[in-house]
């Protein structure tokens, strides 16, 4: 058995472990920014096509207790670094550390660093390893003196599905857009709008979601270079995920007031494969309509984080929350915002409240419907 973490957004843990249990993964565990849990070779891949709200996918290669430099550096030599990093490999250190002894992130990174180019210099038989190869990200936590080792399975964040080849200003990760989408339950069964809509990030999530189709289908992941894993993981776990897809008509809508975003998410909606599904336009949040009785609201409207903004961005939540209003009870909002006072601008308080980060931003995604 292969042990995973997971690490997410603050907010979004519950999110990811229900995604990791329902790929049929073991002792999974949610903990504060991260999900750990146990499986196979073939969950390496089927991890990263998969999961939508988790930020990579670490393989653990082990964990142990260090209040010192020597316990740290000793307990990353007995790992056996030959097995995953070939002679040229590239590896290079990241972490950090919390609440422990070793609290000096830079010199954590040199002893790991030390550590991995001894063990590696011995098996070898190197004196100096050249790095010039295939690059094996290590990543490393300290929190209370517990360490944890890991080699970066995804490369790059897996927000990055493969779909935003240009954005807007302020753009919204695709793993919170879909986690807002998820905490919303829409199944592709109603209406589904996002009137702020931006480059269509919010928009096309649900639609991958109303699908079923994996968000990584699109994309590469650092660990289909391993020698140490067999490319028939990833084309077996391609061929599971595309297996599993829905294909139905769905009601999936997004606006903007500025014609270049409607553009630009119409162009990446094509880049992700879901143009058939979702539909965007020039358009007005604060004269927004719907004709149906049943559908949601699911948006992320401009903060205002100057003191300027602050003030046309109330002026603008107070507009919407007017169109708002004149939506069906049945209808379901939900309005991501760091803005203190937005629910006094929108001119009710939420029915829930869920507190996330957009990148380091603190905000809420206020929640409004009668079946939360």
């Amino acid at each position: 058995m292969l042990a995973f973490a997971i690490p997410c957004l603050l907010g979004l843990e519950s999110l990811v472990g229900d995604e990791v249990k329902k790929l049929g993964l073991s002792d999974v565990r949610v903990e504060n920014g991260r999900v750990l849990c146990r499986g196979q070779a073939a969950d390496v891949a089927r991890l990263n096509i998969n999961l939508r709200c988790g930020a990579r996918v670490l393989l653990v290669l082990s964990t142990f207790r260090a209040t010192d430099f020597e316990a740290l550096f000793q307990g990353v030599r007995a790992i056996d670094w030959a097995h995953w990093i070939p002679c040229d490999g590239a590896f290079p250190v990241a972490g950090y550390s919390i609440n422990s002894t070793l609290h000096s992130v830079p010199a954590c990174q040199s002893i790991v660093k030390k550590a991995v180019v001894d063990r590696l210099s011995a098996a070898y038989g190197l004196s100096q390893l050249p790095e010039t190869g295939r690059r094996c990200q290590i990543r490393f936590s300290i929190m209370k003196d517990e360490v944890m080792v890991a080699l970066d399975t995804s490369g790059e964040g897996l927000y990055k599905r493969g779909y935003r080849a240009v954005g807007v200003a302020a753009p919204l990760r695709e793993t919170l857009a879909a986690a807002m989408v998820k905490l919303s339950h829409y199944r592709g069964l109603d209406p589904f709008c996002d009137p702020f809509c931006g480059s269509g990030t919010i928009a096309i999530e649900a639609a991958l979601i109303a699908k079923n189709r994996a968000p990584g289908l699109n994309r590469s992941f650092a660990a289909q270079s391993w020698q140490t894993l067999d490319k028939k993981l990833w084309l077996d776990a391609a061929d599971e995920a595309m297996d599993r897809e829905f294909h139905g008509n769905y009601e999936i809508w997004g606006g903007d007031i500025d014609p270049q975003a409607v553009e630009i998410a119409r162009h990446n909606a094509q880049l992700a494969e879901v143009d058939d599904v979702v539909r965007f336009e020039v358009d007005d949040a604060t004269r927004f309509h719907w004709g149906g009785l049943y559908g949601r609201v699911v948006t992320n409207p401009p903060y205002g984080e100057r003191l300027l903004e602050r003030q046309e961005a109330e002026t603008l939540y107070r507009a919407f929350g007017r169109a708002m209003d004149k939506l069906p009870d049945t209808w379901r909002v939900y309005v991501l915002s760091s803005h203190t006072e937005f629910e006094r601008c929108f001119g009710r308080v939420a029915d829930k409240r869920r507190k996330l980060y957009n990148g380091m931003l603190k905000c809420d995604l206020f929640m409004y419907g009668k079946k939360l």
